[in-house]
């Protein structure tokens, strides 16, 4: 493996190149979604349970075939590594968009009631009050959900996104080492959740928890 360690080094940057634009798609998608389920407003609600419904309800390589083949159809071509983390984004956010809604559901009555009294608007009072104590709720799922989301990455391979997957299909293809071409990448891929991701979420977690003054 050592003659292509340059080329698994490329398509490991390409994959946490996808992984970075797909978290930000999914968080993005996720608040979104989440705060749409919970809008007195029903076109939102609908519009958001909608998105969750689809994303949640069919098939990640499906949506990615989706976003990259059938939407040209309707005059949306999209560059393939922009459907890559576009999909990848968009399937997380949904599962994400449910830890948004739960989280927040589960910041304590007295806190919503507290705010109320201060004569709060609603904006106001989600972004001071309610979503900074619901975000340390949400760290722990979401640390499970961004190793699925990376997990997930590998998918772009099939539309021709040069990442680590794509790499090591090549380099088996051409030398026939299953063994040590997929096994370099499943090294690489579990570094990346265990050393990187995991670790990241944590120091996150505890950094949060002490600007709210938990232990």
């Amino acid at each position: 493996m050592q003659t292509y360690g340059g080329r698994l080094a490329e398509g490991t940057l390409v994959t946490a190149a996808q992984f970075a634009l797909a978290t930000a798609v999914a968080l993005v998608a996720a608040l979104a979604a989440g705060l749409g389920r919970l809008s007195a407003h029903w076109p939102v609600r609908a519009a958001a349970t909608t998105y969750v419904e689809i994303f949640r309800g069919t098939s990640l390589l499906v949506q990615l075939y989706w976003i990259f083949y059938v939407l040209p159809l309707f005059g949306i071509s999209l560059p393939k590594l922009t459907a890559g983390f576009l999909s990848v984004g968009l399937n997380v956010g949904a599962y994400g968009a449910e830890i948004v809604r739960g989280s927040i559901l589960s910041v304590q009555r007295g806190q919503w009631e507290a705010a109320y009294a201060l004569s709060m608007s609603p904006w106001k009072r989600m972004r001071r009050i309610i979503l900074p104590q619901a975000i340390v709720l949400m760290l722990p799922p979401w640390g499970n959900l961004l190793i699925e989301l990376l997990k997930g990455t590998a998918l772009v391979a099939l539309i021709g996104v040069a990442d680590l997957m794509f790499v090591a299909k090549q380099i088996n293809g051409s030398t026939f080492l299953s063994a040590e071409a997929f096994g370099t990448a499943l090294v690489i891929y579990y570094l990346l959740a265990r050393v990187l991701i995991t670790p990241a979420m944590r120091r996150l977690e505890r950094s949060m928890a002490r600007r709210l003054g938990r232990a």
